[in-house]
């Protein structure tokens, strides 16, 4: 098995909504704003090569939408999905699985691209399956007054109009035993979360439910989250499972860190050590 890092870019979140209910005061000695208090984010997403199957988690907000749209996230670096893939020594077309974490358009929107007429909307991976789970597709396509605008019709409804859409709890070990899927339902309905294990080393794709080093500390939650409390409770489960397990656990939108070693201190849990993969 081989395991690539994939910088889909960086873009800019409001650092209050990124931490809730927690002081700024506290969360910007770990993750500094700009004079409109937004944040650098990162769109890491994984490409996971297992001898059988070339399967990439998550694909970043991707690049449909108009100008004024893409303003509103300030788009920076120089990460990019296909190049990145491309970077790995992989073409699109020799991905065979597209597993969402959820559908937020930051983790989905690069699955679906505008064909070269940019009349007709297309799959970024045109021999792969596209997976998440059923009752997060209905909630998706059902949206909540809260998440509304970050489903957005143009990412998904193509992964169903085109065929490729696959359900992750209708399908039994679709990734084959070296990968199990975690979920959480704090940040949103059935997220997945791939736990990788590759020889003697387990790694965790945690997604949002920690997606940078500064919100390992248990009540970092963000806003976002539609059940912050639920948040909490899969955090605790899942930090105690990372630290008895000793797992690293890799992060979607740490701007600089990819993964993390966890460990627990008399103050709660605590990153041991910061690295890139």
């Amino acid at each position: 098995m081989q395991i690539h890092v994939i910088d889909a870019g960086h873009f800019k979140l409001d650092g209050g909504a990124m931490f809730g209910v927690v002081p700024k005061t506290l969360w910007s000695r770990q993750i500094p704003a700009d004079e409109h208090n937004l944040c650098s984010w990162m769109m890491r997403c994984l490409l996971v090569n297992t001898g059988t199957q070339l399967i990439l988690i998550d694909s970043g907000m991707g690049d449909k939408q108009d100008a004024k749209w893409q303003s509103y996230y300030y788009r920076h670096g120089d990460g990019d999905l296909i190049q990145s893939i491309k970077k790995a020594g992989y073409s699109p077309t020799e991905v065979t699985d597209v597993l969402c974490t959820h559908l937020h358009f930051d983790h989905c929107g690069g699955a679906v691209k505008w064909n070269s007429s940019k009349d007709r909307l297309e799959l970024t991976f045109p021999n792969a399956r596209y997976w998440t789970h059923s009752a997060h597709w209905d909630w998706a396509i059902n949206p909540n007054p809260r998440e509304k605008a970050t489903f957005l019709t143009e990412n998904i409804i193509p992964m169903q109009q085109t065929g490729a859409l696959c359900f992750t709890d209708k399908v039994e070990n679709a990734f084959g035993q070296s990968i199990e899927l975690l979920y959480a339902n704090g940040h949103t309905e059935k997220m997945i979360m791939p736990k990788i294990k590759q020889g003697s080393n387990t790694y965790l794709f945690i997604a949002d439910t920690i997606p940078s080093h500064a919100h390992v500390h248990v009540p970092y939650v963000m806003g976002y989250d539609i059940r912050p409390l639920e948040t909490m409770s899969e955090k605790e489960r899942l930090l105690k499972q990372v630290v008895d397990n000793n797992w690293t656990v890799i992060f979607d939108h740490d701007p600089v860190h990819d993964a993390a070693y966890i460990q627990l201190t008399e103050k709660g849990y605590r990153v041991a050590e910061l690295f890139n993969l």
